[in-house]
């Protein structure tokens, strides 16, 4: 992309630059987003039956009111990030907020599958849209030195309307009718289209993706179907976890296409990869776990399902909590070790529940979980920070598409790997249990190490970044010149990276 090309994805229009002032409404937009977003993802789940009831088909069919959403928000969330670098962000948003939300009326009405299947493949196509604004939104709309407290916003709310999905959609299963779980989401979305409406930055176009978009979508949604299919059909055979074979070489051959090799060029010259894997394993470590403590306490321990929605709510509690300091401390401190220290104390969290028991009380299992919550609470924001902050201008919807599509996959593997971990357990007691609990605190584990691998990295190449002319200085806390395309988007900025300033 030309220097002459407008930022539009970053929302900073000559005006903005010139004008620095922080807008705080916009990380709140940003936030919501996340919030329904997520929900989306799990209220569903609940509703399956019901679904399935009230429209006359089997639970295989109605299972589509989920997948429906969330093959095509997958596999579109890197095409999503290469349009949206193209096109104006307050447009794109606007869209997308619309047609998302017209979407849930539509799946609302629906009066029969067909319907109901099509408006949400239609709502998970406009929902990678959103996936992919929500970072850029967040992390444009302050300035730099602000920008961990900001990201924390999006990364906090996300997972907690991932948690508070099922609780919501229990109450409203009971008391109104499965139609209602679509209709839930319409005031957040109203509320952040206003606010989009009246505070975003103008500027930039909407156009037509680029038909190789579509390619790419196919290649990465096979991919990811392969493998969701292979570890959830698994426990009934493990000869079907043959079907995820594929899935390496579609992302291989993904990767040589024109548009995989921007995200791995963008990878490589933010060096970021590490980080993206981290929050992939942290993720799918945190939708195991949760996965796997709610099917023990409704399903070994005969646990009632407001008490066990009530115990699950203890990790996002400590999430909140945590999420309010982890972006401060990140803009103090600097992003990676608070990343580091949040993803240590989930892995800490989780590897206390890992001995799980029947005798265990529910207060037993939930401090537990709410240790675990503190440390995502503090991982999340700085580690969104980590990404754009190392990511060039013009390229922040593309970085900002990478994190969220590691993020998504995370959600999206943690219960298959769950379902996959009975087979090395007893379904009659809680060997299967702790066996996925195991996995996924290794998963945990796995991202310590990686946010690790990233100072490395990143310590190798300190002095030989350039972003233009005018050469980066890698030391920590070090500021760079920008060149023709500097972060606030004019030529010759002088920008401060908030991200590695622990040294100071």
């Amino acid at each position: 992309m030309s220097a002459q090309q407008p930022l539009a994805t970053g929302g900073l229009t000559e005006d903005q630059a010139q004008q620095p002032a922080d807008r705080w409404s916009l990380v709140v937009a940003a936030g919501l987003l996340s919030f329904v977003a997520m929900l989306d993802m799990n209220v569903v789940n609940l509703a399956l039956t019901d679904i399935a009831d009230g429209l006359h088909v089997s639970p295989t069919t109605a299972q589509w009111a989920v997948l429906g959403y969330q093959l095509p928000l997958v596999a579109l969330l890197l095409p999503a990030g290469r349009w949206l670098d193209q096109v104006g962000s307050r447009s794109a948003l606007l869209l997308a907020v619309t047609c998302f939300a017209a979407c849930s009326v539509l799946a609302a009405l629906a009066p029969w599958a067909s319907w109901l299947v099509a408006a949400r493949l239609a709502q998970g196509a406009f929902g990678a849209v959103l996936f992919v604004l929500m970072p850029v939104l967040a992390a444009t709309a302050v300035r730099p030195e602000l920008r961990g407290r900001a990201m924390s916003v999006p990364a906090t709310l996300g997972p907690l309307g991932a948690v508070t999905g099922p609780v919501l959609g229990g109450v409203l299963l009971d008391h109104v009718g499965w139609r209602a779980i679509f209709l839930v989401k319409l005031p957040i979305c109203l509320a952040a289209l206003v606010i989009a409406y009246r505070n975003a930055p103008r500027g930039g176009r909407l156009r037509l993706p680029d038909r190789g978009s579509l390619g790419d979508a196919a290649l990465i949604g096979s991919a990811v179907a392969a493998v969701l299919l292979g570890l959830t059909l698994a426990p009934d055979a493990p000869v079907w976890l043959l079907l995820a074979l594929p899935a390496a070489p579609l992302v291989v051959f993904w990767l040589r296409r024109p548009g995989g090799r921007p995200v791995a060029g963008v990878l490589r010259e933010s060096r970021t990869a590490a980080v993206n894997g981290s929050v992939l394993a942290l993720a799918a470590g945190f939708a195991a776990n949760h996965y796997l403590l709610a099917q023990h306490l409704r399903r070994d321990d005969g646990i009632s399902a407001t008490t066990t929605a009530l115990t699950m709510l203890a990790f996002p509690l400590g999430m909140v909590v945590a999420g309010r300091f982890g972006g401060r401390l990140a803009d103090r401190w600097g992003a990676r070790p608070t990343a580091l220290t949040g993803a240590s104390v989930t892995a800490l969290g989780m590897l206390l529940l890992v001995p799980l028991d029947t005798d265990w009380s529910p207060l037993d299992i939930s401090w537990r979980l709410a240790l675990a919550g503190v440390g995502m609470g503090l991982n999340g924001g700085p580690v969104q920070a980590l990404v754009m902050s190392a990511a060039r201008p013009e390229q922040l919807a593309t970085a900002g598409s990478a994190v969220q599509l590691a993020r998504s996959l995370g959600f999206a593997l943690g219960p298959a790997l769950a379902t996959a971990a009975t087979l090395f357990g007893d379904d009659a007691a809680t060997t299967g249990a702790r066996a996925g609990l195991v996995l996924a605190t290794l998963a945990a584990v796995t991202a310590v190490a990686l946010l690790s691998l990233h100072h490395r990295s990143t310590g190798t190449a300190r002095g030989t970044r350039t972003t233009g002319p005018a050469r980066t200085t890698g030391t920590t806390g070090g500021t760079r010149a920008a060149g023709a395309t500097g972060p606030t988007g004019t030529a010759g900025a002088t920008h401060t990276n908030p991200t590695d300033r622990a040294g100071r």
